[in-house]
């Protein structure tokens, strides 16, 4: 079954090793990458050149990005009905328990410090691909998805 991960990020280096990690880890990813909060809520919407988007079964999120940051777009999007069931990681650089909190508040479904180190980066991917990606069930379009 295919999964549809929309990628909120806006280091090109992270984008890279990220998909590379995941789509190696797993097959069954179709990766969607953009660069910051406006754009992430026009892919959402179906808005400019997101027409023909999916709607993401999972959405990975760093926090600090230009135009709209993160921690906006998730309040934006966990406020917003049509929105608020797509799981949402957080995938940041920081380990501010601030920005750990507000994650939280915002009802983000967890919270994820990059490592820095190569290898616990692809770890780290590697762990989020067994659970969330084969242990957890999905709701797709109304409809219940199981990943196996």
């Amino acid at each position: 079954m295919q999964i549809d991960i929309l990628l909120v990020e806006d280091n090109k280096g992270d984008v890279q090793l990220l998909r590379a990690v995941l789509l190696e880890t797993n097959s069954n990813v179709r990766l969607h990458v953009v660069g910051d909060g406006v754009e992430a809520m026009a892919f959402l919407k179906y808005q400019g050149h997101y027409l023909n988007s999916p709607r993401p079964d999972l959405i990975l999120l760093d926090l600090l990005m230009p135009n709209m940051d993160g921690l906006e777009f998730l309040a934006q999007v966990k406020s917003d009905s049509r929105f608020k069931t797509i799981p949402i990681i957080v995938l940041a650089a920081s380990r501010a328990e601030s920005d750990i909190s507000q994650s939280y508040q915002l009802m983000a479904s967890c919270y994820l410090a990059k490592p820095k180190e190569l290898e616990e980066f692809e770890r780290l991917v590697k762990c989020l691909n067994d659970f969330w990606l084969t242990r957890v069930t999905f709701q797709k379009s109304g409809h219940t998805v199981e990943t196996i």
